[in-house]
């Protein structure tokens, strides 16, 4: 009889712990479509997809949540969670749909490269969030700086080179189809522009750029400010949020306030998975584009704003 009890226990021991092993493994196992978050590979050189689920509907709270399990032990021999035992995030607030870390001194102990791969767990992971598109960080209440002591600013996945499928050096060559002003500065007019870009910088973002810079010499007007700055542009469900600063809101361009938007929306759009344009400032879209466009919600294409050619 004990002998029966002994084989019984034997086999429920085998069987939890098979089970336990299969949980863990899965746990680096993500496939399409499963949520998870960033973690550091098991030499903390690289990063690692890992498995995980937010139950929290509120932004701020499913980030607080991240940031717990971005810090909490493993056991997973293949990975190591991206927040050091010792550094730890003092303040988390959210404005608009940017959210601020407050991070303690421990923080700039860390090596160069391991830091860069932390930031970049944090913040990849954290941005996946609905209502979340932009990270800002400070350490003890200062805001933090690069290596080369230029200001890290605002954080987005943009930021961060993924080097999974290309190397750092491939190139993609392709036709982007732009809106610029015409010369009256009432209309859009397209201008298709052959580009050869990085394969590490999106295409959402290489089309915001390409509009800063202006149309060619004699073919129309710019409908962006140069002096914009360019905080974040990124996808996310159908949406492409582009991210600029006060600046925007002052004009500085020569064309009706719907052009300015309108180019944007309708040269993204046109180029990319999205189907709307976000248009933040500073992560907030509770504004007004030169008390002529509300921005408060995701603007669709419109190509009613576009130039009619003889030919249509």
């Amino acid at each position: 009889m004990g002998k029966r009890k002994s084989g019984a226990y034997m086999v429920i021991c085998i069987l939890f712990l098979s089970m336990f092993i299969s949980a863990c493994s899965k746990k680096t196992e993500v496939k399409a479509g499963d949520p998870y978050i960033y973690c550091l590979n098991s030499d903390r050189t690289g990063l690692v997809k890992a498995a995980y689920e937010n139950t929290e509907k509120d932004p701020l709270k499913a980030a607080r949540a991240m940031l717990k399990e971005l810090k909490k032990p493993t056991e997973d021999i293949e990975i190591t969670t991206p927040i050091p035992k010792d550094v730890k995030v003092q303040e988390s607030e959210l404005e608009g749909q940017v959210l601020y870390l407050d991070f303690n001194g421990k923080y700039l102990e860390m090596p160069p490269l391991e830091e860069k791969l932390v930031r970049a767990a944090i913040v990849q992971s954290i941005v996946r969030i609905d209502g979340i598109s932009a990270l800002w960080f400070t350490i003890d209440g200062e805001d933090l700086h690069n290596g080369d002591g230029t200001l890290a600013g605002f954080l987005n996945e943009d930021d961060f080179v993924q080097n999974t499928d290309s190397s750092l050096s491939s190139y993609q060559t392709g036709t982007l189809t732009l809106y610029f002003a015409n010369e009256a500065g009432d209309r859009l007019v397209e201008q298709e522009l052959d580009v050869r870009y990085s394969s590490n910088m999106s295409k959402e973002k290489l089309i915001v750029e390409k509009l800063m810079k202006g149309p060619k010499k004699n073919t129309g007007k710019p409908t962006l400010n140069p002096n914009v700055s360019v905080l974040g542009v990124t996808i996310k469900d159908g949406i492409c949020y582009v991210n600029f600063d006060d600046e925007f809101l002052t004009g500085g361009v020569d064309v009706k306030p719907e052009l300015t938007i309108y180019s944007i929306v309708n040269s993204i759009v046109e180029g990319t998975t999205a189907s709307k344009v976000q248009i933040t400032i500073n992560g907030e879209k509770n504004v007004s584009y030169m008390d002529t466009v509300d921005l408060t919600q995701p603007l669709q294409r419109d190509m009613e704003w576009v130039e009619k050619t003889e030919e249509e």
